[in-house]
């Protein structure tokens, strides 16, 4: 029967791949972010107000709670989080095609990590929806209906940027 015997060299090379691996956890220290900024001058020239004033309102906080673990104001050695909203879509506010006559609300942007030192270390892009239901109150209060479907998609997007980032 023939046995296999590991020598050293390859033992420790098989060490090192696995340490070198992308997924691997013990090379890698938790990413912790100093600050999060919203940019939404890009949906502003496109959208306007006050729905880019929506998103830079609603944003910040939900990606604060969305990486909360991961959220540490001031930290010198943290990275810094940009979010760029590049545009918004509405679905009609008459209902949609959708289940129970939904219609689809789509928010797209640009996750941007910029290290301790400025230096920017990812850009990862981002679309995220939501489902709106109309209700018929919704139609004397559009205002206020359009509000809420933006922070809706505000909540979406900022739930799934953690996965996006891989943390």
């Amino acid at each position: 029967m023939p046995t296999r015997v590991m020598t050293r060299r390859a033992a420790l090379s098989a060490v090192v791949g696995l340490a070198l691996t992308p997924g691997a956890t013990m090379a890698q220290s938790p990413v912790r972010f100093r600050s999060i900024r919203v940019d939404v001058e890009p949906l502003r020239a496109t959208s306007g107000d006050p729905t880019a004033a929506w998103v830079e309102e609603a944003l910040p906080a939900a990606l604060a709670q969305a990486f909360g673990a991961y959220f540490a104001p001031g930290d010198r050695n943290g990275a810094a989080l940009i979010a760029r909203i590049n545009w918004l879509f509405l679905g009609p506010s008459s209902g949609g095609t959708g289940a129970l006559g939904s219609a689809q609300d789509t928010i797209s942007g640009v996750l941007i990590v910029r290290g301790p030192r400025g230096a920017v270390a990812a850009e990862t892009p981002l679309r995220a929806n939501s489902s709106y239901f109309p209700t018929p109150i919704d139609q004397p209060l559009r205002v206020q209906s359009n509000h809420d479907r933006i922070v809706a998609l505000a909540q979406s997007f900022a739930r799934w940027a953690p996965g996006q980032l891989g943390i």
